[in-house]
């Protein structure tokens, strides 16, 4: 009974809704009111009467399976399943329907469906793609919903467009998968036969061909030896030839087909024509030539007339398994041919000498063999006759001179441009080996002139430089251009090339003749000494391994008596004595033997160099000077690739990373400054402030007054050939040298 409509009684469909809106239904398309919002709601998102709102999740509610969207996670991902459906034929009394079979892909990333039938050989029907990929409305009365993941299964039948596929079976994945999504798999079903495709193969197997053929498979044979050929080294002696002379023949013969051919190797002006082949590529009978065959005679097939002539003009053939009559020929296999042996090539007799590597790994591999002896079929080459060239003339360089005996046609010598690029100066490396000299004389004048002696690694160049001293009366500047500069005694017009002076030949306490004049190599530059011992393996007197060994050599026999007199250098027990002693102790040790680079290679590895405080003001000029020298103006970019990484905003960075900043910058600053700028700017840390940093390599902002160069000075004459400036040394630490000799004492 239904309450009456009275105030209190009377239930108001509206208590407790907060909605109510309406949904836009009308609309305009294509300047045409028209009905645009079929699938909206009513008021207040509540369906219309009648209506049926689609869910806004397809399959699964919100918030279940992965975040990521169905087009990432199932990305590749497709169900298969094997199905098949009948197609009614009226139009044939062989066959009232037929079974197709097809492939039905479920795509999971957007619930996609595509039907494809695989291609049967002579099926007449057009095969391929039946339902492109799309998705598939389900049949009526739910056409407005689509087919999903759960509307599929093993023996079942689906609908698609008005089309009964049955699903009998499916892939592993899609096995796995439906497990995984709890659907439980019905049983494969069978799959039926289609009558008229059984009928039609039992006519097929029954149906022997009038003409049979012979199945003659070389497709085996094709792909397992394709590319594989073995080669053979022949002769062949041809006597009716005007001189008699052997001719060299390479052999291919070929594993896909068995066919042979020959090519001749043509020597140098011997007088013959050049040709492509001596023998195209074919089989090669073994008995040829045997006179010629008319045409029919040679197939490789035989038939037979059985009736003849018995029935008018019509015959009927068979084959004929035994091939009467057939012509047989032998050709040569791979059996055939070994070294030593002599083949028949269209009647000339050719001897396989020798042959290559796969060849002799293929018979060792087949057929056993192992003896692959080849056959002498050469001459021996006759010697070379020596060639000589004339002396020197003494006009141009050497190289130029043999250049122009080489050849009818005069040439410029090669140089070693591999080597000019790799030792040319690159950046802040200079690639120049630079010595202080002096000349070996007894003239009171000539004893106190400086040299710098200047080797360039790039091209084996010399050039000598002398130093200007003011009131000597000599004017100084270069004394010798660069060039190279040959070893003195040697004969100047000989065939034979000169020998140069090297960069092995240049060392400290090396003495040297430039053309007549003497010198004695007192000192080198930092740059040289760290050259020379980075490269230790071309520079011996800078290899300390070498060194030691050699020191020890000669000191083992002596090592208490040794040990004694460091001992007694060092009265007050501080294990550091000064260099001169350290010095003259070791040319007594030698004898002599050691010479003066070795002896500072000792003193550079185990000496105590002087700590000194770098003004931080003239480093900052000398990298402004060059970044300014270079045009180096990226100061805004270094700071804010600074400050990127500084990823706690406390405005200090690790050493480390601010070097490799400014690298990555291509700072033209030297690293050793580069290093001891970083390293002024750190804080108690060890942590650099790349903003103060940076403030101080800006030359355009922070400009510091022009600077002048800090000239340190030399130690007296006497000291040259001791202790040079580049290296300040307090003193050596003899006892670690002592214990790398004769080991620790007990």
């Amino acid at each position: 009974m239904a309450l009456p409509l009275l105030p209190g009684a009377s239930r108001h469909t509206n208590i407790g809704k907060e909605k109510f809106h309406k949904s836009q239904h009308w609309g305009y398309c294509n300047n045409v009111a028209m009905l645009v919002g079929e699938d909206k709601p009513g008021i207040g998102g509540e369906p219309l009467p009648g209506q049926k709102l689609k869910p806004k999740y397809s399959v699964f509610p919100e918030g279940m399976g992965s975040v990521a969207p169905a087009w990432v996670a199932f990305d590749k991902q497709v169900l298969s399943f094997d199905a098949y459906f009948e197609e009614e034929v009226p139009d044939k009394n062989q066959e009232l329907y037929r079974i197709r079979y097809c492939k039905i892909y479920f795509y999971l990333e957007d619930d996609t469906v595509q039907v494809i039938e695989p291609q049967v050989k002579n099926s007449g029907i057009t095969q391929g793609t039946i339902v492109r990929r799309q998705r598939i409305p389900l049949p009526p009365p739910h056409e407005d919903q689509f087919y999903t993941i759960d509307h599929f299964n093993i023996n079942i039948e689906v609908i698609l467009y008005a089309r009964r596929y049955k699903i009998i079976d499916c892939d592993q994945f899609t096995k796995n998968f439906l497990r995984k999504m709890g659907v439980r798999l019905n049983p494969p079903a069978g799959c039926p036969d289609d009558p008229y495709t059984k009928e039609r193969q039992k006519m097929l197997d029954s149906m022997k061909p009038l003409r049979p053929y012979e199945r003659i498979d070389t497709l085996k044979q094709f792909l397992e030896h394709n590319g594989h050929v073995l080669r053979f080294f022949c002769v062949w002696d041809d006597p009716e030839s005007m001189f008699h002379d052997p001719r060299e023949l390479v052999l291919h013969y070929y594993l896909s087909d068995d066919t042979i051919d020959i090519k001749e190797i043509t020597p140098v002006n011997s007088g013959r024509d050049a040709v492509p082949l001596f023998l195209r590529r074919d089989k090669l009978p073994k008995y040829a030539p045997t006179g010629l065959y008319q045409p029919g005679t040679i197939t490789s097939r035989t038939v037979l007339n059985v009736f003849g002539k018995l029935v008018g003009n019509r015959g009927r053939y068979i084959l004929d398994n035994r091939k009467t009559g057939a012509v047989h020929q032998e050709f040569y296999r791979d059996s055939d041919l070994k070294i030593g042996a002599v083949i028949n090539v269209w009647g000339r007799k050719i001897i396989l000498c020798d042959c290559d590597e796969f060849t002799k790994e293929y018979y060792r591999t087949k057929y056993g063999i192992e003896d692959f002896t080849p056959v002498p079929y050469k001459a021996p080459p006759p010697p070379k006759p020596e060639k000589t060239f004339p002396p020197y003339t003494g006009f141009g360089s050497e190289e130029d001179s043999l250049c122009s005996c080489m050849g009818l046609l005069p040439k410029p010598p090669q140089k070693d441009f591999k080597k000019f690029m790799e030792k040319d100066r690159c950046g802040m490396e200079s690639n120049v080996l630079r010595f202080l000299a002096k000349l070996v004389t007894d003239s009171p004048i000539d004893k106190d002139r400086k040299f710098i002696i200047s080797y360039f690694l790039s091209d084996d160049t010399i050039s000598v430089f002398e130093h200007i001293q003011r009131n000597t009366g000599i004017r100084g500047g270069k004394f010798l251009e660069r060039g190279r500069i040959r070893k003195p005694g040697q004969e100047l017009f000989k065939s034979e090339p000169s020998e140069y002076f090297k960069a092995q030949d240049l060392f400290v306490g090396a003495r040297v003749c430039f053309h007549g004049h003497n010198f004695l190599l007192v000192d080198a530059d930092e740059y040289t000494f760290n050259y020379m011992e980075k490269h230790a393996n071309e520079f011996s007197v800078a290899d300390i391994g070498v060194i030691l060994k050699k020191l020890k050599d000669l000191a083992e026999p002596r090592s208490r008596e040794i040990r004694q007199v460091f001992a007694a250098t060092d009265p007050e027990h501080t294990k550091v004595i000064e260099y001169d002693p350290f010095r003259n102790l070791i040319l007594s040790i030698t004898d002599g033997a050691f010479s003066e680079h070795e002896i500072m290679t000792l003193r550079r590895c185990y000496g105590v160099r002087d700590e000194y405080e770098m003004d931080l003001h003239f480093l900052l000029a000398v990298a402004q000077e060059q970044l300014k020298k270079n045009s180096f103006e990226n100061f805004e970019q270094l700071s804010a690739v600074l400050t990127y990484n500084d990823r706690e905003k406390c405005g200090v960075l690790p050493h480390e990373m601010c070097r490799t900043i400014c690298k990555s910058f291509k700072l033209p600053v030297a690293d050793d400054d580069l290093q001891a700028l970083l390293t002024m700017f750190e804080d108690d840390h060890k942590q650099v402030e790349y903003k103060k940093f940076v403030d101080g390599l800006n030359w355009r902002e922070n400009r510091i007054p022009a600077f002048q160069t800090i000239k340190v000075p030399l130690k007296n004459e006497d000291d040259w050939s001791r202790q040079p400036p580049s290296l300040p040394v307090k003193g050596i630490k003899y006892l670690p040298l002592l214990d790398d000799l004769f080991g620790k004492e007990e």
